[in-house]
């Protein structure tokens, strides 16, 4: 099964052991189509929902792994966090972590950089 991640499960970040003891493969680097809009969750984790207008394209990760591994990964995500459909740049469905609207509502949106990794690499201060 594929499934696509866009944020701390993706190469070099916080969560990526989790993704390799789930025995996942890594495939590609891929991009959503552009009918997605990216939030920061308290600055710990994105959130990405599709939207009816003003979407854009997000960078994701394309892993493959058992049915069984993403329904483990699924379930340690944070709440609000689910597995959803999400339409590549390509015209591919894959299934991806997505949020439910609600965590969003104390989120900062990041849309405009492309993707959590890029918005991460941003300074603090």
């Amino acid at each position: 099964m594929i499934l696509a991640v866009n944020g701390t499960l993706m190469r070099g970040l916080e969560l990526k052991a989790r993704m390799l003891e789930a025995g996942g493969k890594f495939i590609s680097e891929a991009r959503t189509a552009d009918l997605y809009r990216l939030w920061s969750v308290h600055d710990r984790y994105p959130g990405m929902v599709r939207v009816d207008q003003g979407g854009a394209s997000i960078e994701i990760e394309l892993w493959e792994l058992s049915g069984e591994c993403v329904a483990q990964l699924v379930a340690a995500e944070p709440e609000g966090l689910c597995l959803g459909k999400i339409l590549l740049d390509t015209g591919q469905i894959v299934l991806g972590i997505l949020a439910e609207p609600y965590i969003l509502a104390d989120g900062q949106e990041i849309t405009r950089f492309g993707g959590w990794r890029k918005f991460i690499q941003l300074p603090r201060g």
